[in-house]
């Protein structure tokens, strides 16, 4: 964006907090703009028809959420909910299509960050139906690690419920559980608490690639 529309964009946003569990928006809602995460976790659940709610995606600092629906003009198809506390900025709806008609290198960084968010969904069905549970399980785990980071005694810092994990994996819960448990047995992970972190990096990606 030219410095011109940066500033109309920036005169326009919105800074809220939203405390963990709350709803950014829900699934099938009408969205006025899109939302800027600037600290926190949100996942996006689709419902499914069995009545649960699917993860499909984590998003953190930097990334955008609601962009699909304002840009298509659509009602969202995803619920945002706040993993953690959050703190998001909201940018109305015309402050993001406005330059979207009349400035062409900003529509080409839309669409490619549509694009890699089309390649992330089919990375995501790829794996749930080459990897079995307890390999997707790893993967979430180690893919957890890699975005967020661990604590000073080696636990992920984004430590999500089994509920959750299982439901970013797409399994029932008493499965997740069950692998969960499984991995720790195998030395590949550990656990305290609520909290759990990886052993053995290494040993865990083998055992994902291990068909």
């Amino acid at each position: 964006m030219s410095k011109e529309e940066l500033k109309h964009v920036s005169n326009a946003k919105i800074t809220k907090k939203i405390k963990k569990g709350d709803i950014i928006f829900e699934e099938g809602e009408r969205l006025n703009g899109v939302f800027c995460i600037r600290a926190g976790v949100s996942k996006l659940s689709k419902l499914s028809s069995n009545g649960k709610d699917q993860i499909v995606k984590l998003a953190a600092k930097g990334d955008v959420i609601g962009q699909r629906s304002v840009i298509a003009d659509e009602n969202v198809d995803l619920k945002a909910t706040a993993v953690n506390d959050m703190e998001v900025c909201f940018i109305p709806k015309d402050r993001i299509v406005t330059p979207l008609k009349s400035n062409p290198k900003f529509t080409m960084e839309v669409l490619k960050t549509l694009a890699s968010d089309i390649k992330d969904s089919n990375d995501v069905i790829l794996s749930l139906s080459q990897k079995n549970v307890k390999q997707r399980i790893a993967q979430a785990l180690l893919y957890l690690e890699e975005h967020y980071g661990v604590d000073d005694d080696g636990f992920l810092k984004l430590n999500l419920t089994r509920e959750d994990l299982a439901s970013l994996v797409g399994t029932a819960l008493e499965s997740c559980i069950r692998n969960v448990s499984a991995l720790k047995k195998e030395g590949l992970i550990k656990i305290s608490g609520k909290r759990t972190g990886i052993v053995d990096n290494a040993a865990l990606e083998r055992f994902i690639e291990d068909f």
